[in-house]
């Protein structure tokens, strides 16, 4: 595990190397531009749960921390520490905040937001921030907020098909350094929510069961590692 400066400790695994662009080649490309530091500015990523908001965010602050100050941030755990929790985040060179949709319509933290914002912009540093849904489509108290998000580079994210799905987790599967079979891939999607955070998840369990039996990746042995 990382620990990044002033924010929360981030899985080894979310890193861009992983991370299947497949149709949102140009939101991680424009993400790795800016974690590197050949850009800067504000950057929407939105899209529904499992498309890979969290990972891209993730990424972008493990990459951005190599060469620069940087820090991730989950609206929720945010939340439960108040608007207060924004003071200084501006001072970082790449801020990440995730879900921050769940600020929109909160007297307390649009205007630390607002804030943010601007400070990050004057001082030409980089924000990243995850939602649901593009700007616009947010009901904002603060209009002003809301126009200032519409006006920054957005990327809707889109999910991966079925093949795609396999693709990505037989290329997760590659990089943690073992072989997910073609058979044994399908046989997850017929039997599991198909989002890449759950099967993502999966993967992880029976990866390390795979490893305490020194065992393959086959279909008999998914389920009596699941109990099926």
């Amino acid at each position: 595990m990382r620990q990044l400066p002033l924010g929360v400790r981030i899985p080894d695994r979310a890193v861009f190397g992983n991370f299947l662009s497949a149709k949102n080649q140009e939101a991680v490309e424009h993400l790795q531009r800016l974690a590197r530091g050949d850009t800067a500015g504000i950057v929407w990523i939105c899209g529904p749960s499992g498309v890979g908001k969290t990972h891209l965010l993730q990424a972008t602050c493990v990459e951005a921390n190599q060469t620069m100050t940087a820090g991730y941030f989950p609206f929720t755990e945010l939340m439960h520490l108040g608007a207060g929790a924004l003071d200084g985040l501006a001072q970082l060179d790449c801020v990440c905040i995730d879900d921050v949709d769940r600020a929109a319509a909160q007297a307390s933290w649009e205007p630390g937001l607002f804030g943010l914002y601007r400070e990050i912009e004057e001082r030409g540093a980089r924000l990243v921030l995850s939602a649901q849904a593009p700007p616009s489509l947010i009901d904002w108290s603060l209009k002003d907020l809301g126009s200032r998000f519409a006006a920054t580079a957005i990327y809707q994210l889109r999910a991966l098909d079925e093949t795609e799905q396999r693709a990505a987790l037989q290329h997760r599967a590659h990089v943690r350094g073992f072989e997910l079979p073609d058979e044994t891939a399908r046989w997850l999607q017929r039997r599991f929510p198909r989002d890449m955070h759950t099967l993502y998840e999966l993967l992880d369990t029976l990866d390390e069961a795979a490893l305490v039996a020194q065992r393959k990746l086959t279909v008999p042995f998914i389920r009596t590692v699941l109990k099926e």
